[in-house]
């Protein structure tokens, strides 16, 4: 597997990885969707989606405000689909993926990842492939809950709250991501930990705006309940080189 370079000159500045995120907040959501339409999503044929049972996919929202970040102090959204390398293996019906899931040995592909800041954004398309893109996103701190709220070209595309707060500490885990880069496809290993964390069966509230982008979640057959929420007060973690499938 060929590895990408660990430095790059973005806008004139260096980045050097592994990036390192010193503190974020993160509110996130998972949901079954129709896994027809999530597969006509994928770019190509490297991966399956993973179905809970047939028909639905797992996918998730993300919202996260970096504070203290190698790129820099920017909001983003992530929506994400579980999947596997085509040709792994998928383990029991419904108890597998459930596991894996829980365990965090599910890996995801990234379908869109707005965020707030140009340097981000080219830095995380030039590095990494991610899809990253310029729009606005803005966040609302709550005693009970953080509502994230996303427009692009002047249009709603969402508006997204978890509930607020938590107890609990989730140590540092290693997980993986999947982007395409110069049309090939790559992994990216990341670490992530937190604390005051909450969880939650359900708990997510999703209203769609009347962008584009919210017809293509109507598609995916939202907005409906979150299988569980989560809260991450403060977050940390790091991204690693990619490296190529």
């Amino acid at each position: 597997m060929a590895e990408a370079p660990r430095s790059y000159t973005i806008q004139g500045r260096n980045v050097t990885l592994p990036c390192v995120v010193r503190e974020a907040s993160s509110g996130a959501a998972t949901y079954l969707v129709n896994a027809a339409t999530a597969r006509r999503l994928l770019p190509g044929p490297e991966f399956d989606l993973v179905e809970l049972w047939p028909g639905y996919a797992l996918a998730s929202i993300a919202c996260i405000d970096y504070k203290d970040n190698d790129l820099g102090d920017y909001n983003e959204i992530s929506i994400a689909f579980f999947v596997r390398e085509r040709g792994a293996a998928r383990g029991f019906p419904v108890i597998g993926p459930v596991s894996d899931f829980f365990r965090a040995r599910l890996p995801t592909y990234i379908h869109r990842l707005p965020v707030n800041q140009a340097f981000t954004c080219e830095a995380g398309r030039t590095i990494w492939g991610f899809p990253k893109v310029v729009h606005e996103i803005d966040f609302a701190y709550g005693a009970r809950r953080v509502v994230c709220t996303w427009r692009a070209e002047g249009q709603h595309v969402f508006t997204f709250s978890v509930p607020r707060g938590g107890n609990q500490r989730m140590p540092d885990t290693s997980l993986l991501t999947y982007s395409y880069l110069e049309g090939a496809p790559y992994r990216t290993a990341f670490t992530s930990g937190a604390e005051g964390v909450g969880f939650h069966l359900g708990g997510a509230t999703l209203e769609l705006g009347t962008h584009p982008i919210a017809g293509e979640l109507r598609g995916l057959g939202f907005p409906r309940r979150a299988l569980v929420s989560t809260w991450m007060e403060k977050m940390h973690g790091r991204f690693e080189a990619p490296e190529k499938l």
